[in-house]
């Protein structure tokens, strides 16, 4: 389990961007952050990931307190970040190399790029790509290391509409496999919709948790069907009234959405 508790982040120019954060995420659960620009969504995802640390509270691993980056924590940035002079492959094989025998590592990589549908583009340079295939690049590379926790900061939201849901379904048909737990930072609300078990606005600035949304259906879901419409609906009025509104009472913060 994933406890993130009662983290706060000052940085040091006095700026506070996170106040209080406490939420607990099980294995294997798929939980989206949205909230108006400023309000520490990709600042809390770096304290999780142990790029960044905490002012005061906590991240723990079952029971493993997280002090820098983890083996077992994966990220995917809003761009590729792939690196130019190395081929497709070798950058989805760069982060094991440092362990693992280097035919293993082909054989571990080049089973990635299947999964993603990279296979014929292994030998190919990233200026070779497109967006979009470099993203699952980006995938493909975070997730070959087998993290039992994948973070996202807003991985999709330089593509166009068609190849962001392309990639949603890519990230979906692979997490259905492995299952690890998956924190999205998003500004598209029905991409939070689509993917998730839950989703978290963050009201700013400082950051906090102003509500918790369950979804209870099963998946695939799709953007058009009826119930997502109406989550949509629900979703975006806790984002108007969060940029605007003194918190709920802690009794109203949480809705489950059927």
């Amino acid at each position: 389990m994933l406890r993130i508790e009662h983290v706060s982040k000052q940085f040091n120019n006095g700026f506070l961007a996170l106040d209080g954060i406490h939420l607990h995420v099980n294995p294997g659960e798929i939980v989206s952050f949205v909230g108006t620009s400023g309000c520490g969504k990709s600042t809390l995802l770096r304290i999780i990931s142990g790029l960044e640390s905490p002012t005061s509270g906590q991240v723990l691993i079952d029971d493993e307190l997280i002090r820098s980056p983890h083996p077992n924590i994966g990220i995917i940035f809003q761009e590729p970040r792939l690196m130019p002079w190395l081929t497709v492959q070798q950058n989805v094989q760069f982060g094991l190399e440092a362990w693992l025998p280097k035919p293993t590592c082909s054989s571990l990589a080049q089973r990635m790029l299947d999964r993603v549908g990279l296979t014929e583009f292994a030998q190919a340079l990233p200026r070779q790509l497109s967006g979009g295939m470099a993203q699952r690049v980006a995938i493909a590379r975070a997730l070959v290391t087998k993290p039992s926790i994948l973070l996202l900061d807003e991985p999709f939201s330089a593509l166009d509409a068609f190849i962001r849901m392309k990639l949603q379904d890519h990230l979906l048909h692979i997490w259905t496999d492995d299952r690890p737990t998956l924190l999205l930072v998003t500004h598209d609300v029905e991409e939070a919709l689509v993917l998730s078990d839950r989703v978290i606005v963050l009201r700013g600035s400082p950051g906090r948790v102003y509500r918790e949304f369950v979804l209870d259906l099963p998946r695939p879901r799709k953007r058009t069907d009826l119930q997502v419409q109406r989550w949509k609906e629900q979703l975006l009025s806790a984002l108007d009234l969060s940029s605007d509104q003194s918190e709920l009472p802690a009794e109203h913060a949480i809705a489950e959405l059927h």
